[in-house]
């Protein structure tokens, strides 16, 4: 940690592991065990829970959550008060009425792959993975995975296009039996896979 920044503010536990170049701003909370690589930000009042890992160039905004369970790409942006939860079956007590512990229940896990970014008050549901360059729109509820370049709206979200690695929205340009997708901006072009 010897080249990363942390605020004065800052929660850092010292099992945890941070990249050359990180750094963490005001009231962030990083737990035992997290991992997160080089030059990234976290920002105020980021929540990293035990175990997180989280690759190179990453950006957190400001009180992301992301729960234990939780595996982040390179280059990757989670939005302000984006939440990355873990248990598909909350309960704060067992059917007995003894409040669980770490023992009495299994942590889901959620990845949000290389270039993806989820957007600010999302809630992303355990068990899912956002695809490479993926774009989950702000406020969007996940309850299932999101293809690579896909966009995903509304709650439950749903596919409504595929995007840029540059971030603008593809377009549909027919091309034989397929529908190859252009970006109006860089002239980019993806064909998305076929569902099977």
């Amino acid at each position: 940690m010897d080249d990363a920044y942390i605020h004065p503010s800052a929660d850092v536990s010292p099992e945890a592991q941070l990249g050359p170049g990180t750094r963490v701003w005001h009231q962030a909370h990083i737990r035992e065990g997290a991992v997160i690589g080089a030059s990234c930000i976290i920002g105020k009042d980021v929540y990293v829970d035990v175990g997180v890992r989280i690759g190179n160039n990453v950006k957190v905004q400001n009180s992301a959550l992301l729960y234990h369970g939780a595996e982040i790409e390179d280059g990757v942006l989670i939005g302000p008060q984006a939440c990355l939860t873990n248990d598909r079956h909350p309960r704060a007590i067992t059917p007995e009425g003894r409040l669980k512990d770490s023992g009495d229940w299994v942590a889901g896990r959620i990845i949000v792959r290389h270039g993806a970014s989820v957007g600010a008050g999302a809630i992303i549901l355990t068990d899912v993975t956002i695809g490479v360059w993926a774009l989950v729109g702000a406020g969007a509820v996940v309850t299932h995975d999101v293809p690579d370049y896909g966009l995903v709206i509304g709650s439950p979200a749903r596919l409504a296009g595929y995007m840029c690695p540059c971030g603008q929205r593809l377009r549909g340009h027919p091309s034989g039996s397929h529908t190859c997708l252009i970006c109006p901006h860089c002239g980019w072009t993806y064909e998305p896979e076929k569902p099977a």
